[in-house]
């Protein structure tokens, strides 16, 4: 495994994060396809063993039990100190609005129960899951710079968002004196490569760390034509992200795969080794011991300049889907596709 630094933070990751969205208990949550929480102890087990030392969960992932299960594990088979572990916050709820719970007391409630879910004392990474459209920037910042002052969060992260929220966000930071965003965690991977317009940009050129999501598009970049999964069979949301552009992008995959075959490697192998030239640590999902040990193993293979155009050169623009699609201050009161699910929120 190799290891890089965060952006602009202190801590040290491993150039695979491992994304836990997949753990979680099926019963309660918006995917039915989750693991229990002895096959997510097995397979967050064999990441600590391959190296890997940055985990990602939220609360929104099936009410909490994802946060839970992460916890237990990391307790029990490594050093808090060893570890890198980021979560989640959501938006206010239009409940909370309408019960005048500021931004500030959202956010410190919203860290409180996922600290109680995870069992630790504070998190190295804090992520504002999506724009709050309904809530003062100035109250986001506020609250996440208290909680990083309480100690509660080391540094804080973005998700789901435009290149000029971030840029706002870490401007507003700067001259208040609050915590800045060290790092962002978009919708990235070889048949998804909108953030390369704006995004990638401005990490680096302001050092922010890209950590981005559905890195194997939700299995479609890992598996050959035919080949299925439960996840993929039952996946709406990623369905509703990748059905509309299947057939061009089935292009890249079929590349992927061919490739995958000439080198004797995984299409997973091939699909991370690509992402990895651009990022600083992709965060796949692993619901498979195979999984996380291609993801792994993809850190060490070198993909040349002639494989690379290959891979990139038949790529066309895509429209905005899932979160980023619902980016906009008209969609701000609609249901979004994260919650807090049946868990109770530690209010004050």
């Amino acid at each position: 495994m190799q290891y890089t630094k965060l952006g602009n933070s202190d801590l040290t990751v491993s150039r695979i994060c491992m994304g836990c969205m997949g753990f979680g208990d099926a019963r309660n949550g918006q995917h039915g396809w989750t693991l229990d929480e002895e096959h997510s102890r097995e397979i967050i087990k064999r990441g600590l063993e391959l190296g890997v030392n940055f985990f990602d969960t939220a609360i929104g992932y099936q009410s909490g039990t994802s946060e839970q299960y992460v916890g237990r594990a990391v307790r029990d088979f490594a050093k808090r100190d060893d570890v890198v572990i980021a979560t989640k916050f959501l938006p206010r709820t239009q409940e909370e609005i309408a019960a005048g719970i500021t931004g500030q007391q959202h956010i410190e409630q919203m860290i409180n129960t996922s600290l109680k879910n995870l069992g630790l004392d504070y998190v190295d990474l804090y992520i504002y899951h999506m724009w709050d459209y309904e809530t003062p920037l100035y109250d986001i910042m506020d609250g996440l710079n208290r909680i990083v002052k309480e100690g509660k969060a080391r540094y804080i992260g973005i998700s789901n968002c435009f290149a000029y929220q971030l840029a706002k966000a870490n401007a507003l930071a700067e001259k208040e004196g609050f915590a800045k965003f060290v790092s962002v965690q978009g919708h990235y991977n070889l048949i998804f490569r909108e953030e390369e317009r704006e995004m990638a940009r401005l990490c680096a050129e302001d050092n922010i760390a890209m950590t981005p999501y559905s890195a194997l598009a939700g299995g479609r970049l890992s598996k050959h034509p035919g080949e299925t999964s439960k996840r993929l069979e039952e996946d709406s949301y990623a369905k509703f992200k990748y059905d509309a552009t299947a057939k061009q992008d089935q292009v890249i995959i079929n590349r992927v795969a061919e490739l995958a075959e000439k080198r004797g490697v995984s299409m997973t192998e091939i699909s991370l080794a690509w992402l990895l030239t651009k990022v600083t640590a992709p965060v796949p999902g692993a619901t498979k011991l195979h999984h996380i040990e291609g993801a792994a193993r993809a850190v060490d293979l070198a993909l040349t300049p002639e494989e690379l155009i290959y891979l990139e050169e038949a790529y066309v623009p895509h429209k905005l889907v899932g979160v980023m699609a619902q980016n906009t201050p008209a969609a701000a009161k609609e249901p979004h596709v994260w919650s807090a699910g049946s868990q109770k929120i530690e209010r004050d």
